[in-house]
């Protein structure tokens, strides 16, 4: 395993982030919300929230919106989806934490779509690790990694986890005799 980021390292991220971000804000004459990603999508973006001043925050479980539900098992952990604001017309940044395929994100705007018509949706990521399946791509890049097939790149972030830290390690190998 290989540390990327430190906590401190992950402070000035998004110290750096919300000043990009910030910025964007305060050119705009419409409203923003900043919508996290759940499980530590949420957690940045509510980091990034006392940073920035916007209108509106909140969080969106993409669980029933996945396009591989039936590879993450029978019974998909639903979490709540907390937008309790109008979307109709609101400028979204949408939080994330590692951005990979793109598929989390198409999930999410979907998730967002069903509750409104957003004026636009800017997407920002802790990390991002190439391996793009979809044409997705961050307007707000934390660290950019280069990473083989075989490896793996984990954001934990308290309260979710012990500690603040961006590792990157190998996939563990599956059993013989099971997918």
């Amino acid at each position: 395993m290989k540390v990327l980021a430190d906590e401190t390292q992950i402070a000035t991220l998004m110290d750096r982030l919300a000043k990009e971000f910030g910025a964007e804000v305060e050119a705009s004459d419409a409203p923003w919300a900043i919508v996290g990603i759940r499980s530590r999508g949420d957690v940045l973006a509510q980091r990034l929230a006392r940073r920035v001043k916007v209108e509106y925050s909140g969080n969106v479980d993409i669980a029933l919106y996945r396009d591989d539900l039936s590879e993450v098992g029978p019974q998909p952990i639903v979490r709540t989806t907390e937008i309790d604001f109008p979307i109709d017309g609101v400028n979204i940044l949408l939080v994330d934490d590692v951005l990979m395929t793109g598929r989390s994100v198409r999930a999410a705007i979907q998730s967002l779509i069903d509750f409104g018509r957003p004026r636009k949706i800017k997407l920002m990521v802790l990390v991002d690790r190439g391996g793009r399946e979809l044409p997705i791509a961050p307007d707000y890049v934390g660290q950019r990694v280069n990473t083989e097939p075989d490896q793996l790149v984990e954001v934990r972030i308290t309260p979710t986890d012990p500690d603040d830290e961006i590792v990157m390690f190998k996939r563990p190998r599956k059993a013989e005799g099971r997918p």
